[in-house]
């Protein structure tokens, strides 16, 4: 477009209607886009703007928002004055100027935005961080939260996730969108897996939240072998803490998942929830579980609450652990779970059993019917 020239001033003089008012608005906000203009130029442009953004017409506005909203030298008060502005003046600024700050977008969430879209263009952003994402949240429109979860640009923190899955998990215009994340923590794809459908189920194998083999041992009622599965070979001692105390929160912590993290060879996960269950730190749970005496074992059991049937497994569980790594080859950890399993059905004595699965259910379904300690001696 062509700079603006005297004869536009001079219409503009004759004939201040908002055709008119609107065209030079477009042409003013295009030269100082393109940077065509020099610095006192450019201060005068700006104080144009500031009359502008106050004119009655919303085209003019309009003008103005259109141009204006990628460019960086934009003043903030002008582009803040045109983001709480109507809806066609606001979304471009709202979705795309970088001038705004992240406490200018929460102040504007928070104001009510009295429209929704104000909220969606937000959402919408290259990048919007946690405090925006919360605020967001917190505000709760639906619409707003499909395009802010399906924005991969968009930092959201595991409790904002918690909260959307809390409050919108079985709404499949939610769920997605929350699937198709790039990365979701372990304890949202846990709690996913029982409210999807079998298609986003199978997306979430797809694209590797979940083993495929934890999202059927969900769906089969073997949710406890699935939450220990979540826990590949190289997970952190602090992913191992987070997943313990989700579970706790949730009353998911137990006896069961517990000791069939330990069946299954994930003595760190055991440690953990021996810990929890107990109330004691994870350091002094690893000092009394490992204790080679005869009581620490017996002792921190016991205050975790933990079924009395079950020690001699536990013991003879840990004993393996002790004696057995990981040999890093295919099916190890098959081979660690197997030699744990028959160990531990050999401590009870021969009782008939013919082990020949490597299922962890069928253990327990069998420890479950087996006398108890006492009863042995």
């Amino acid at each position: 477009m062509a700079p603006i020239t005297k004869n536009d001033v001079a219409n503009l003089i004759n004939d201040p209607s908002g055709k008119n008012r609107a065209e030079a608005a477009d042409k003013i906000s295009q030269q100082f886009s393109d940077d065509q203009l020099t610095d006192t130029e450019r201060v005068l442009a700006e104080d144009i703007f500031r009359i502008m953004i106050r004119d009655a017409e919303v085209r003019v506005r309009k003008a103005l928002a259109r141009n204006l909203k990628q460019t960086p030298l934009l003043p903030h008060d002008v582009a803040l004055t045109m983001a709480r502005d109507v809806d066609d003046v606001a979304l471009p600024i709202l979705q795309f100027s970088e001038i705004l700050s992240d406490s200018d977008l929460v102040d504007i969430i928070g104001d009510g935005a009295d429209s929704v879209e104000k909220q969606r263009a937000i959402a919408t952003r290259g990048t919007v961080s946690e405090s925006v994402s919360d605020a967001l949240v917190q505000a709760g429109h639906e619409d707003v939260l499909v395009d802010l979860i399906g924005n991969q640009g968009a930092e959201i923190s595991e409790h904002s996730l918690q909260k959307v899955v809390d409050d919108f998990g079985h709404n499949e215009r939610i769920q997605k969108p929350m699937i198709s994340r790039n990365h979701l923590p372990i304890t949202i794809a846990e709690r996913m897996v029982t409210l999807v459908s079998d298609r986003l189920r199978g997306e979430l194998v797809s694209r590797g939240h979940l083993p495929e083999g934890i999202v059927n041992a969900v769906m089969t009622q073997s949710q406890e072998s699935a939450t220990i599965g979540l826990l590949g070979d190289d997970s952190e001692s602090r992913d191992v803490e987070i997943l313990v105390e989700h579970l706790y929160t949730n009353n998911r912590l137990t006896s069961g998942v517990i000791l069939r993290a330990l069946c299954m060879g994930d003595i760190s996960f055991f440690e953990a929830g021996i810990a929890r269950r107990a109330a004691v730190s994870l350091l002094n749970s690893r000092i009394l579980i490992h204790d080679s005496g005869l009581y620490g074992l017996q002792a921190i059991y016991n205050k975790a609450d933990m079924p009395a049937s079950f020690f001699p497994g536990v013991r003879a569980a840990l004993e393996v652990a002790h004696e057995t790594d990981l040999d890093g080859r295919e099916k190890d950890r098959e081979r660690y779970s197997r030699r744990m399993i028959e160990r531990i059905l050999t401590q009870y004595g021969d009782l008939g059993v013919e082990f020949d699965s490597d299922d962890v259910d069928y253990l327990m379904g069998r420890m479950l019917q087996l006398p108890s300690e006492s009863s042995l001696h």
